[in-house]
């Protein structure tokens, strides 16, 4: 599908408030929009921990919109409350040329977005949401990456990086100084054993032998987590034979992506920093459920190894969680062998130093 882009395009708005790895996937199409527009300001409507974020950092985004809580978006209150009515009249202020939904189906972002009175709207759309003038359908398993290329693509924009889509700055560099002090000829490996999604963690102990492996290979190993995720940092720790870096809770995103610029390579379930990682164009092993295997996939495969679990149903009460989730919190990625792992990741070390 090739649009050509529109004339005279002076401010583009794109709409996607949601979480780090999701942000992540939207990256690729973000570039393509900048370069098919150059001339245009690119204001991201997001999250608070976007704004933070992006201040200063080189990229596609030249400013972003704190979207305030509302129905079915940031899971707010009502849409007509005085903070989602001040913000629309704002975003018609702006005079958008482009507006572009990269939130999701569109039930509530879709009516949102056509409020805005842009001259051109684009986006995704589900059976029940609002149309929009130019609509890709929501529907099924797809690589996201992919499809928000596509949404793009509706806009005219065609052209995206391969690598890189994300800029390191000076002050994230600082901020990872400040934890890790690089050793030398001992490549800084960081493990990242949490995930918001019970059904996404492989087990810590499986971890700790992973990373026990990669620090008789060489490496200096650095455990990452949240503050939420301090518990399960301190498990693999606990589960290994070597000595490893504590960097649950310590580790805010900026000094993240500092540490992982330093870095050899990454060890991770499917989660946000995985995508942070491979944003930075760094090397990492993913272990994934097949869905968001299918979902999150990289767009370049270089530097990217996967180790992968098809388990359609629950371990615990058997129901088939592809479609619908059920109400256990167990992991879906138990079954992915240790060896298996092992093997990619010591192959990826050994070709990343």
């Amino acid at each position: 599908m090739k649009t050509p882009p529109l004339h005279d395009v002076r401010k583009i708005a794109v709409l996607r408030p949601n979480a780090v790895g999701d942000f992540m996937f939207c990256l690729p199409a973000l570039h393509a929009l900048k370069s098919a527009y150059p001339e245009a300001e690119l204001v991201y409507l997001g999250q608070p921990w976007h704004a933070h974020f992006l201040a200063d950092r080189p990229g596609p985004i030249d400013r972003v919109v704190v979207v305030p809580p509302m129905q079915g978006i940031n899971d707010g209150p009502d849409a007509g409350s005085a903070g989602a009515a001040g913000f629309i009249d704002a975003m018609r202020h702006e005079q958008f040329d482009l507006a572009l939904q990269m939130y999701g189906g569109g039930r509530y972002a879709n009516p949102l977005l056509r409020k805005f009175d842009a001259r051109l709207t684009v986006g995704m759309r589900s059976a029940d949401a609002a149309p929009l003038d130019r609509a890709l359908c929501y529907a099924g398993l797809v690589n996201r990456r992919l499809q928000l290329l596509e949404v793009a693509a509706l806009a005219g924009a065609t052209c995206w990086p391969m690598n890189g889509a994300l800029r390191v700055t000076g002050a994230d560099r600082q901020l990872a100084a400040q934890l890790v002090s690089l050793r030398p000829g001992r490549p800084l490996v960081i493990v990242q054993p949490g995930a918001s999604d019970a059904r996404r963690c492989w087990p810590a102990t499986r971890f700790a032998a992973v990373a026990d492996a990669l620090v008789e290979e060489g490496a200096l190993v650095a455990v990452n987590g949240s503050a939420a995720e301090s518990h399960i940092v301190g498990a693999v720790i606990d589960a290994m034979r070597h000595p490893a870096i504590d960097l649950g809770g310590k580790a805010t995103l900026p000094a993240l992506c500092g540490l992982l610029e330093r870095c050899a390579m990454m060890v991770s379930n499917d989660t946000g920093p995985l995508h942070l990682a491979l944003a930075l164009g760094r090397p990492c092993v993913g272990i994934y459920w097949f869905t968001n295997l299918l979902e999150s996939a990289p767009l370049c495969q270089h530097g990217h190894r996967a180790a992968m679990s098809a388990r359609l149903a629950c371990p615990v009460c058997g129901a088939d969680n592809t479609a619908t989730r059920c109400e256990h919190d167990v992991s879906f990625v138990a079954d992915v062998p240790l060896e298996e792992v092992t093997a990619l990741a010591i192959d990826l070390f050994r070709a990343s130093c």
